[in-house]
């Protein structure tokens, strides 16, 4: 059974920084694709960043446009696991984050973060003011 532990989330002012983790049950390159979703408050699930990790990608990355250009995916397969950098972080990025793998997929799949058939239990980011 696949399992997706998070760790990393928190709260930090505006401006600042955090890295999430996310460890996987099994090789990043055993999923087609991997990636990062949230939820705030009131809303619903969003997708925010994912990465083609299969042996057979090219490790193309998308971001949804709130985030580009402060958040950063990557993997590292060996260790099994999945990251998000995320820089310049703002009140409006505060909710919980989800990891989540898509055993296949497609590439269209992967970046419209469609075809996710793993989640993890989530860990909540917090930016204040």
């Amino acid at each position: 059974q696949v399992q997706l532990v998070e760790s990393g989330g928190g709260s930090v002012q505006a401006g600042g920084s955090l890295r999430l983790s996310c460890a996987a049950s099994e090789y990043t390159s055993a999923f087609y694709c991997m990636g990062w979703f949230r939820q705030a408050p009131g809303k619903g699930r969003e997708g925010v960043a994912s990465m083609i990790t299969g042996i057979t990608g090219d490790g193309t990355t998308t971001y949804t446009d709130s985030v580009k250009g402060r958040f950063t995916i990557s993997a590292d397969n060996l260790k099994q696991m999945l990251y998000l950098d995320m820089t310049s972080l703002e009140p409006e990025d505060t909710a919980v984050y989800y990891c989540a793998a898509a055993t296949g997929g497609s590439p269209y799949g992967c970046s419209s973060f469609r075809e996710f058939h793993h989640w993890g239990q989530g860990t909540q980011v917090t930016v204040s003011t």
